[in-house]
C-alpha cells in the first residue's frame, strides 16, 4: 500500500508505550496495532486528530506516500467517494 504508518517512530520520539497512546486517544490496543501496522483501510479524522494531540506532531508525521513499484493501485485500495469506505474498514475511537 502506498501510504506508510510511521506511529512507531512517533513512540519512539516520545518514548510512549503503545498501550498508553492508545489509552489516551480512546481506542483499544488491538485497533491501534491494526493502524501502526498499515492494515487499517481508512482512519478517522478524528482519531487522527487525537493521534497527533497525543503525539503534538502534524498529520504528515504520522502518514507519507509511497508510489507503487509499477505506478497502479489495487482494486481493493479504491473507493467511489468519500463514503466509500465501510465502517468495518475503518478505525476509530472506542464508543458506547
Amino acid at each position: 500500500m502506498p501510504i506508510v504508518v510511521d506511529i512507531d517512530v512517533m513512540l519512539a520520539k516520545r518514548k510512549m508505550p503503545v498501550g498508553v497512546l492508545a489509552e489516551r486517544i480512546g481506542i483499544t490496543p488491538a485497533n491501534l496495532a491494526v493502524l501502526k501496522n498499515g492494515r487499517a483501510k481508512a482512519v478517522r479524522f478524528t482519531t487522527l486528530a487525537s493521534l497527533c494531540e497525543v503525539l503534538d506532531c502534524q498529520p504528515g508525521d504520522l502518514l507519507r506516500w509511497e508510489p507503487e513499484p509499477n505506478g497502479t493501485v489495487a482494486a481493493d485500495d479504491r473507493t467511489d467517494g468519500i463514503g466509500g469506505v465501510s465502517q468495518r474498514d475503518t478505525v476509530g475511537r472506542a464508543g458506547p
